[in-house]
Protein backbone atom coordinates (compact mmCIF):
# COMPACT_ATOMS: atom_id res chain seq x y z
CA UNK A 1 0.00 0.00 0.00
CA UNK A 2 1.32 3.35 -0.81
CA UNK A 3 1.84 5.77 1.82
CA UNK A 4 2.45 9.09 0.37
CA UNK A 5 -0.92 11.00 -1.91
CA UNK A 6 -0.39 13.73 -3.86
CA UNK A 7 -3.77 15.60 -3.09
CA UNK A 8 -5.44 18.89 -3.10
CA UNK A 9 -7.60 20.85 -0.68
CA UNK A 10 -9.41 23.91 0.21
CA UNK A 11 -8.09 25.75 3.00
CA UNK A 12 -9.19 28.82 5.28
CA UNK A 13 -6.75 31.56 6.33
CA UNK A 14 -8.03 34.17 8.65
CA UNK A 15 -6.77 37.02 10.99
CA UNK A 16 -6.71 36.35 14.76
CA UNK A 17 -8.28 39.72 16.04
CA UNK A 18 -10.65 39.50 19.43
CA UNK A 19 -13.27 41.82 19.27
CA UNK A 20 -12.09 44.72 22.05
CA UNK A 21 -14.28 44.28 25.23
CA UNK A 22 -15.56 40.33 24.86
CA UNK A 23 -13.92 38.64 27.44
CA UNK A 24 -15.00 35.13 25.41
CA UNK A 25 -15.39 36.18 21.32
CA UNK A 26 -17.08 33.45 19.44
CA UNK A 27 -15.96 33.00 16.17
CA UNK A 28 -17.76 36.10 14.57
CA UNK A 29 -15.92 37.97 17.13
CA UNK A 30 -12.90 36.83 17.28
CA UNK A 31 -11.63 35.71 12.79
CA UNK A 32 -11.52 38.57 10.15
CA UNK A 33 -10.73 38.93 6.61
CA UNK A 34 -11.05 35.17 5.86
CA UNK A 35 -9.23 34.17 2.50
CA UNK A 36 -9.84 30.60 0.85
CA UNK A 37 -6.47 28.89 -0.43
CA UNK A 38 -6.30 25.36 -2.71
CA UNK A 39 -3.56 23.92 -1.79
CA UNK A 40 -1.40 21.04 -3.18
CA UNK A 41 -0.25 18.67 -0.31
CA UNK A 42 1.60 15.35 0.17
CA UNK A 43 0.18 13.07 2.93
CA UNK A 44 2.57 10.41 4.08
CA UNK A 45 1.94 7.33 6.89
CA UNK A 46 -1.85 7.50 7.73
CA UNK A 47 -1.81 8.11 11.60
CA UNK A 48 -3.41 5.36 14.15
CA UNK A 49 -7.45 5.68 14.58
CA UNK A 50 -7.66 6.69 10.94
CA UNK A 51 -8.60 6.01 7.44
CA UNK A 52 -8.07 7.21 4.12
CA UNK A 53 -10.78 8.42 1.98
CA UNK A 54 -11.28 9.77 -1.87
CA UNK A 55 -13.61 11.99 -1.90
CA UNK A 56 -16.71 11.75 -4.37
CA UNK A 57 -18.86 14.65 -3.02
CA UNK A 58 -18.89 17.23 -0.41
CA UNK A 59 -21.73 19.26 0.43
CA UNK A 60 -21.88 23.20 1.63
CA UNK A 61 -23.02 23.44 4.34
CA UNK A 62 -24.68 27.32 5.65
CA UNK A 63 -22.17 27.21 8.27
CA UNK A 64 -19.43 26.97 5.80
CA UNK A 65 -20.48 29.72 3.68
CA UNK A 66 -21.12 31.70 7.00
CA UNK A 67 -16.76 31.11 8.15
CA UNK A 68 -15.64 32.13 4.27
CA UNK A 69 -17.96 35.14 4.24
CA UNK A 70 -17.15 38.11 6.27
CA UNK A 71 -19.56 41.05 7.69
CA UNK A 72 -19.57 43.56 5.24
CA UNK A 73 -19.25 46.20 7.82
CA UNK A 74 -16.76 44.50 10.63
CA UNK A 75 -14.71 41.84 8.14
CA UNK A 76 -15.53 39.78 11.05
CA UNK A 77 -16.95 35.74 9.75
CA UNK A 78 -20.41 35.58 10.16
CA UNK A 79 -20.47 32.42 11.53
CA UNK A 80 -20.78 31.90 15.55
CA UNK A 81 -20.30 27.92 15.69
CA UNK A 82 -17.22 26.69 16.98
CA UNK A 83 -13.88 26.81 15.56
CA UNK A 84 -10.20 26.83 15.27
CA UNK A 85 -8.53 28.43 12.37
CA UNK A 86 -4.74 27.95 12.99
CA UNK A 87 -2.83 30.89 11.33
CA UNK A 88 -1.41 27.99 9.14
CA UNK A 89 -5.47 27.62 7.89
CA UNK A 90 -8.12 24.86 8.64
CA UNK A 91 -9.16 22.01 5.77
CA UNK A 92 -13.18 23.07 5.81
CA UNK A 93 -15.79 20.61 5.18
CA UNK A 94 -17.69 18.52 7.15
CA UNK A 95 -20.42 17.01 4.98
CA UNK A 96 -19.81 14.49 2.31
CA UNK A 97 -19.42 10.88 1.19
CA UNK A 98 -15.89 8.89 -0.33
CA UNK A 99 -13.78 5.77 -0.92
CA UNK A 100 -11.60 4.43 1.68
CA UNK A 101 -8.26 4.20 0.30
CA UNK A 102 -6.42 2.71 3.80
CA UNK A 103 -6.80 1.80 6.74
CA UNK A 104 -4.83 2.22 9.54
CA UNK A 105 -3.26 -0.75 11.33
CA UNK A 106 -5.27 -0.17 14.88
CA UNK A 107 -8.66 0.34 13.01
CA UNK A 108 -11.28 -2.55 12.92
CA UNK A 109 -14.51 -2.60 10.96
CA UNK A 110 -13.69 -1.03 7.58
CA UNK A 111 -12.06 -2.07 4.60
CA UNK A 112 -10.62 -0.52 1.42
CA UNK A 113 -12.77 0.28 -0.79
CA UNK A 114 -16.16 0.58 1.07
CA UNK A 115 -17.63 3.71 0.65
CA UNK A 116 -18.54 6.13 3.95
CA UNK A 117 -20.02 9.10 4.77
CA UNK A 118 -18.74 11.08 8.28
CA UNK A 119 -20.21 12.35 11.19
CA UNK A 120 -19.16 15.67 11.79
CA UNK A 121 -18.41 15.80 15.89
CA UNK A 122 -15.42 14.21 17.21
CA UNK A 123 -16.58 12.99 20.55
CA UNK A 124 -13.75 11.60 23.38
CA UNK A 125 -15.79 8.47 24.43
CA UNK A 126 -14.66 8.92 27.76
CA UNK A 127 -16.54 12.23 29.29
CA UNK A 128 -19.56 11.88 31.40
CA UNK A 129 -21.56 12.79 28.33
CA UNK A 130 -20.16 10.28 25.88
CA UNK A 131 -20.71 7.81 28.93
CA UNK A 132 -24.51 8.71 29.22
CA UNK A 133 -24.52 7.93 25.25
CA UNK A 134 -24.95 12.08 24.55
CA UNK A 135 -21.96 12.01 22.10
CA UNK A 136 -22.88 15.56 20.86
CA UNK A 137 -22.63 17.13 23.98
CA UNK A 138 -18.94 15.51 24.59
CA UNK A 139 -17.25 18.24 26.81
CA UNK A 140 -14.20 17.39 24.99
CA UNK A 141 -15.94 17.83 21.37
CA UNK A 142 -14.29 19.29 18.13
CA UNK A 143 -16.25 19.54 15.23
CA UNK A 144 -14.85 18.83 11.87
CA UNK A 145 -13.90 21.51 9.23
CA UNK A 146 -14.12 24.19 11.99
CA UNK A 147 -12.14 22.99 14.94
CA UNK A 148 -10.07 19.94 13.02
CA UNK A 149 -9.30 19.09 9.91
CA UNK A 150 -12.51 18.46 7.20
CA UNK A 151 -12.88 17.07 4.26
CA UNK A 152 -12.62 19.76 1.53
CA UNK A 153 -9.89 17.73 -0.59
CA UNK A 154 -9.61 14.81 -2.90
CA UNK A 155 -8.07 12.53 -0.56
CA UNK A 156 -8.49 13.19 3.30
CA UNK A 157 -7.68 11.35 6.12
CA UNK A 158 -10.44 11.23 8.96
CA UNK A 159 -11.05 9.59 12.47
CA UNK A 160 -12.45 5.82 11.33
CA UNK A 161 -15.12 6.42 14.21
CA UNK A 162 -16.47 8.70 12.37
CA UNK A 163 -16.82 6.57 9.29
CA UNK A 164 -20.48 5.17 8.42
CA UNK A 165 -20.27 3.04 6.08
CA UNK A 166 -23.24 3.39 3.11
CA UNK A 167 -21.40 0.33 0.83
CA UNK A 168 -25.05 -1.22 1.03
CA UNK A 169 -26.70 2.08 -0.35
CA UNK A 170 -24.61 1.12 -3.93
CA UNK A 171 -22.42 3.06 -5.95
CA UNK A 172 -25.05 4.81 -7.70
CA UNK A 173 -24.88 8.62 -8.36
CA UNK A 174 -27.99 8.88 -6.74
CA UNK A 175 -27.48 6.77 -3.48
CA UNK A 176 -23.96 8.32 -2.82
CA UNK A 177 -25.65 11.73 -3.30
CA UNK A 178 -27.98 11.22 -0.79
CA UNK A 179 -24.96 9.35 1.39
CA UNK A 180 -23.47 12.61 1.28
CA UNK A 181 -26.40 14.72 2.44
CA UNK A 182 -26.35 11.93 5.76
CA UNK A 183 -25.41 14.49 8.10
CA UNK A 184 -27.47 17.66 7.18
CA UNK A 185 -30.23 14.88 7.26
CA UNK A 186 -29.14 13.94 11.24
CA UNK A 187 -29.44 17.18 12.22
CA UNK A 188 -33.06 17.10 11.04
CA UNK A 189 -33.72 13.61 12.35
CA UNK A 190 -32.71 14.66 16.04
CA UNK A 191 -33.99 18.35 15.95
CA UNK A 192 -37.88 15.84 14.89
CA UNK A 193 -37.12 13.54 17.97
CA UNK A 194 -35.88 16.27 20.78
CA UNK A 195 -38.96 18.61 19.37
CA UNK A 196 -40.88 15.30 20.26
CA UNK A 197 -42.54 15.60 17.07
CA UNK A 198 -46.02 12.91 17.10
CA UNK A 199 -48.72 11.75 15.11
CA UNK A 200 -51.31 14.45 16.49
CA UNK A 201 -48.87 17.70 16.19
CA UNK A 202 -49.07 20.45 13.71
CA UNK A 203 -45.56 21.66 13.07
CA UNK A 204 -44.50 25.17 11.89
CA UNK A 205 -40.60 24.84 10.26
CA UNK A 206 -38.81 28.16 9.80
CA UNK A 207 -36.59 27.96 7.00
CA UNK A 208 -36.58 25.08 3.95
CA UNK A 209 -32.55 25.10 3.13
CA UNK A 210 -31.54 21.83 3.15
CA UNK A 211 -32.00 21.19 6.91
CA UNK A 212 -35.30 22.49 6.52
CA UNK A 213 -36.30 20.66 4.07
CA UNK A 214 -35.50 17.24 5.16
CA UNK A 215 -36.62 18.45 8.58
CA UNK A 216 -40.43 18.69 6.42
CA UNK A 217 -39.36 15.35 5.39
CA UNK A 218 -39.20 13.47 8.10
CA UNK A 219 -41.92 15.52 10.22
CA UNK A 220 -44.57 14.35 7.31
CA UNK A 221 -42.51 11.13 6.10
CA UNK A 222 -40.87 9.83 9.12
CA UNK A 223 -42.47 11.31 12.47
CA UNK A 224 -46.23 11.46 11.16
CA UNK A 225 -47.16 15.38 12.06
CA UNK A 226 -50.62 15.60 10.98
CA UNK A 227 -49.85 18.98 9.62
CA UNK A 228 -46.63 20.70 8.16
CA UNK A 229 -46.11 24.82 7.39
CA UNK A 230 -43.02 25.90 5.92
CA UNK A 231 -42.03 29.52 6.25
CA UNK A 232 -39.63 30.55 3.02
CA UNK A 233 -38.54 33.64 1.58
CA UNK A 234 -37.00 32.05 -0.93
CA UNK A 235 -39.83 31.03 -3.74
CA UNK A 236 -37.79 28.50 -5.53
CA UNK A 237 -37.14 26.79 -2.02
CA UNK A 238 -41.34 27.64 -0.64
CA UNK A 239 -42.22 25.60 -3.88
CA UNK A 240 -39.99 22.71 -3.48
CA UNK A 241 -40.96 22.12 0.18
CA UNK A 242 -44.45 22.33 -1.07
CA UNK A 243 -44.32 18.24 -2.27
CA UNK A 244 -43.50 17.66 1.73
CA UNK A 245 -45.32 20.76 3.33
CA UNK A 246 -49.46 21.25 3.75
CA UNK A 247 -48.65 24.63 3.67
CA UNK A 248 -45.44 26.60 2.27
CA UNK A 249 -45.68 30.55 2.78
CA UNK A 250 -43.18 33.61 2.89
CA UNK A 251 -42.69 35.36 6.04
CA UNK A 252 -44.88 37.99 6.50
CA UNK A 253 -47.60 35.30 5.10
CA UNK A 254 -46.95 33.49 8.05
CA UNK A 255 -47.19 36.92 9.94
CA UNK A 256 -50.30 37.34 9.20
CA UNK A 257 -51.81 33.67 9.39
CA UNK A 258 -53.43 32.99 12.32
CA UNK A 259 -52.93 29.00 12.91
CA UNK A 260 -51.58 27.49 16.12
CA UNK A 261 -48.98 24.82 16.31
CA UNK A 262 -47.88 22.20 18.66
CA UNK A 263 -44.26 22.56 17.55
CA UNK A 264 -42.04 25.44 16.03
CA UNK A 265 -39.00 24.33 14.61
CA UNK A 266 -36.52 27.08 13.54
CA UNK A 267 -33.86 26.38 11.05
CA UNK A 268 -33.64 29.88 9.68
CA UNK A 269 -31.76 31.59 11.96
CA UNK A 270 -34.57 34.64 12.03
CA UNK A 271 -34.92 34.88 15.73
CA UNK A 272 -37.47 37.65 15.21
CA UNK A 273 -39.92 35.49 13.68
CA UNK A 274 -39.07 33.09 16.62
CA UNK A 275 -39.94 35.36 19.45
CA UNK A 276 -42.99 36.76 17.38
CA UNK A 277 -44.61 32.80 16.78
CA UNK A 278 -44.16 31.92 20.51
CA UNK A 279 -47.58 32.77 21.38
CA UNK A 280 -48.89 31.03 18.21
CA UNK A 281 -47.85 27.65 20.43
CA UNK A 282 -50.56 25.65 21.81
CA UNK A 283 -50.42 24.01 25.17
CA UNK A 284 -47.27 21.90 26.04
CA UNK A 285 -45.86 23.03 22.94
CA UNK A 286 -42.12 23.18 22.04
CA UNK A 287 -39.67 25.17 20.70
CA UNK A 288 -36.73 23.73 18.88
CA UNK A 289 -33.47 26.16 17.48
CA UNK A 290 -30.65 25.37 15.23
CA UNK A 291 -29.51 27.59 13.20
CA UNK A 292 -27.05 29.23 14.95
CA UNK A 293 -26.75 33.49 14.23
CA UNK A 294 -25.30 35.09 17.05
CA UNK A 295 -27.86 37.12 17.96
CA UNK A 296 -29.97 37.22 21.37
CA UNK A 297 -33.78 35.96 21.14
CA UNK A 298 -35.88 38.26 23.02
CA UNK A 299 -39.22 36.77 24.75
CA UNK A 300 -41.63 38.89 25.33
CA UNK A 301 -44.13 36.31 25.95
CA UNK A 302 -43.41 34.62 28.89
CA UNK A 303 -46.62 34.52 30.58
CA UNK A 304 -47.68 32.58 28.01
CA UNK A 305 -44.84 30.35 27.91
CA UNK A 306 -45.10 29.81 31.79
CA UNK A 307 -49.31 29.42 31.35
CA UNK A 308 -49.21 27.37 28.23
CA UNK A 309 -46.03 24.63 29.32
CA UNK A 310 -43.74 26.24 26.50
CA UNK A 311 -40.30 24.31 25.96
CA UNK A 312 -37.71 25.91 24.21
CA UNK A 313 -34.64 24.01 23.41
CA UNK A 314 -31.60 23.83 21.32
CA UNK A 315 -30.44 20.95 19.20
CA UNK A 316 -27.10 20.46 18.22
CA UNK A 317 -25.76 18.18 15.56
CA UNK A 318 -26.88 14.22 15.40
CA UNK A 319 -26.53 11.26 18.30
CA UNK A 320 -25.02 8.33 17.68
CA UNK A 321 -27.11 5.89 16.07
CA UNK A 322 -29.45 8.29 13.76
CA UNK A 323 -27.29 7.52 10.45
CA UNK A 324 -28.71 3.93 10.94
CA UNK A 325 -31.94 5.07 11.32
CA UNK A 326 -31.68 7.16 8.06
CA UNK A 327 -29.92 4.78 5.96
CA UNK A 328 -33.40 2.46 6.87
CA UNK A 329 -35.68 5.12 5.88
CA UNK A 330 -33.49 5.60 3.06
CA UNK A 331 -33.40 1.82 1.88
CA UNK A 332 -36.74 1.43 2.49
CA UNK A 333 -38.00 4.16 0.49
CA UNK A 334 -39.64 6.19 3.09
CA UNK A 335 -36.93 9.22 3.08
CA UNK A 336 -35.96 10.62 -0.27
CA UNK A 337 -32.78 12.40 0.77
CA UNK A 338 -31.05 12.91 -2.28
CA UNK A 339 -34.39 15.19 -3.77
CA UNK A 340 -32.83 17.94 -1.62
CA UNK A 341 -29.68 18.14 -4.37
CA UNK A 342 -30.70 20.77 -7.03
CA UNK A 343 -27.09 21.21 -8.30
CA UNK A 344 -23.76 19.47 -8.41
CA UNK A 345 -20.58 21.27 -9.26
CA UNK A 346 -17.02 19.72 -10.18
CA UNK A 347 -13.71 20.33 -8.22
CA UNK A 348 -12.08 22.80 -5.81
CA UNK A 349 -12.17 25.67 -7.98
CA UNK A 350 -16.25 25.65 -8.60
CA UNK A 351 -16.04 24.84 -4.73
CA UNK A 352 -14.10 27.85 -3.28
CA UNK A 353 -16.67 30.07 -6.19
CA UNK A 354 -19.67 29.29 -4.41
CA UNK A 355 -18.49 29.30 -0.78
CA UNK A 356 -17.82 32.88 -1.70
CA UNK A 357 -20.58 33.86 -3.61
CA UNK A 358 -23.68 32.72 -1.14
CA UNK A 359 -26.12 34.00 -3.67
CA UNK A 360 -24.96 30.82 -6.06
CA UNK A 361 -25.72 28.20 -3.29
CA UNK A 362 -29.23 29.82 -1.82
CA UNK A 363 -30.68 31.39 -4.61
CA UNK A 364 -32.62 29.12 -6.98
CA UNK A 365 -30.85 25.88 -5.12
CA UNK A 366 -31.50 23.82 -2.15
CA UNK A 367 -28.58 21.57 -1.29
CA UNK A 368 -25.61 21.99 -3.51
CA UNK A 369 -22.84 19.23 -3.94
CA UNK A 370 -19.56 18.93 -4.94
CA UNK A 371 -18.28 16.15 -6.89
CA UNK A 372 -13.91 15.11 -7.24
CA UNK A 373 -13.40 13.51 -10.36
Amino acid sequence: MLNEYQQSALYLQAERSPFPGIANPQPHQLYRNPQLDIRSRQLGPIFPGHIRVQMIYAGICGTDIHLVNPDLITGYVQSSAPAYLPDEGRLIGHEGVGKILEVASDVTGLTVCQFVAFESIQSCHACEACRQGQFNQCLNSKLIGMEVNGIFGTVVDIPAILAFDVSRFGNSDRSLQAAACLEPAGVAFLACANAAVSASDRVAILGAGPIGLLTVMLCRLAFGASFVCVVEPSEYRKNLARKWADESLTPDQFKSDHGVFDVLIDTSGDLDLVSASITRLRHNGRVCLLARSGRALVVDSVDHIISSNISIMGSRGHLGGIYERLAALYENGRLPIDEIVTKVISGLSELAEHLKTPDLVTQDNCKVLCRFD
